[in-house]
């Protein structure tokens, strides 16, 4: 009887043993997201400066109050909402700046979202206005299709669009709605 009684509890344990074998999954990233909403961020950055240098030559300095790290997120991003100053670096060192209110950097794109009284200025003087727009880290490159006013030395230029490379050796507006020129 104590020999049944045993044998009894053997299989209790084992079919215990195995439906806990096979009910188990790997949920680390689950895990990982106790105690974090998706809808938080996963840190806060305050009064940051960000250096990028390729080859040892500088090529981009970013500053900005605040940094909310969403990198928890399946898309996954950094959101300024006190917004930033980017300076960025040409081949020569020449510098040109970037201001705006709000910027979002994506993560798996390389894209830089700028909003809200954007003011892009060139190391030649040059000044871009806008409320959006958006800068492509990977192929180094300026563009919107929101308004803009770009300001050169002689001339100011209305249009619904901007695209430039880095060293605006390319730079033009889109859609020209007006040009005024100006007196030297």
């Amino acid at each position: 009887m104590q020999k049944r009684i045993l044998h009894n509890i053997l299989n209790i344990v084992t079919v215990i043993t195995v439906t806990m074998f096979f009910s188990c999954k790997n949920n680390f990233k689950e895990v990982q997201k106790i105690g974090v909403s998706e809808n938080e961020p996963v840190g806060i950055a305050k009064d940051i400066s960000l250096k990028y240098t390729d080859s040892a030559k500088l090529k981009a300095h970013l500053v900005s109050s605040k940094m909310l790290d969403y990198s928890n997120r399946d898309f996954a991003f950094n959101e300024f909402p006190e917004g930033i100053n980017l300076s960025l670096f040409d081949e020569a060192g020449n510098k040109s700046t970037v201001i705006s209110e709000y910027a979002i950097v994506y993560d798996q794109t390389n894209l830089i979202d700028l909003q809200g009284n954007v003011v892009l200025t060139t190391h030649d003087g040059n000044i871009l206005y806008g409320e959006q727009l958006y800068y492509d880290q990977v192929k180094s490159w300026l563009f919107t299709n929101q308004p803009v006013r770009f300001n050169t030395k002689d001339q100011v230029i209305n249009g619904n669009g901007f695209d430039s490379n880095m060293d605006f050796t390319q730079a033009r507006v889109l859609e020209i709605t007006g040009i005024v020129y100006l007196d030297e």
